[in-house]
């Protein structure tokens, strides 16, 4: 599951969604903000499988994009918990829309097509999941339909600009920082 760092931004987004929906129906006593900061198992963005692999497989050729050398599927999926099959379908996306570049041969394999710091989080799950399509809202808007979908369009930007904030690099140097931080020891 993606995790959002909760930020000013989020926060002041959850309260709105918690003061339209308590202005659509007043008779709920719930304070529907409360019961989101305390679930920890709610998240207003889902992570699919197929963005998290994609973001997986970017993240071992990102860490490999220095060296030049290009890793095989079979490499990706040794050190990432990928299905090989998966792992070719998204690899095969990545390439046409220019993200990774693809090498035959015997020493063949996929690298980065540009700079890890170029391609952002956003960019991937778009290019994964697609573009998104505007709900329709063209059918007797109400009021209160009105009030959702400006709120539920405002947590979409946020979430956007959380998602154009990350690049493939600010995910490896956070990798790297955690992974000296919690050092692995082998007996």
């Amino acid at each position: 599951m993606w995790v959002v760092k909760w930020d000013a931004i989020t926060f002041h987004t959850l309260r709105k969604i918690n003061f339209a929906l308590t202005a659509i129906s007043p008779s709920n006593n719930r304070s529907i903000l409360s019961t989101v900061l305390n679930s920890q198992n709610y998240a207003l963005l889902d992570l699919s499988s197929k963005v998290e692999y994609a973001l997986l497989a970017l993240l071992e050729l990102a860490s490999h994009h220095g060296k030049k050398l290009p890793l095989t599927m079979s490499e990706i999926t040794a050190k990432q918990p990928i299905p090989e099959r998966y792992l070719e379908q998204i690899l095969t996306n990545l390439r046409r829309a220019g993200v990774v570049q693809s090498q035959r041969g015997s020493k063949g394999g996929f690298v980065l097509a540009r700079e890890p710091w170029q391609i952002t989080v956003l960019e991937i799950v778009t290019l994964v999941e697609g573009e998104r399509k505007e709900k329709d809202t063209s059918d007797s808007p109400t009021l209160e339909k009105t009030l959702v979908y400006e709120v539920w369009e405002q947590a979409n930007a946020a979430s956007i600009e959380v998602l154009a904030r990350y690049t493939l690099q600010d995910l490896c140097q956070e990798r790297e920082t955690r992974a000296q931080q919690n050092p692995m020891y082998y007996i």
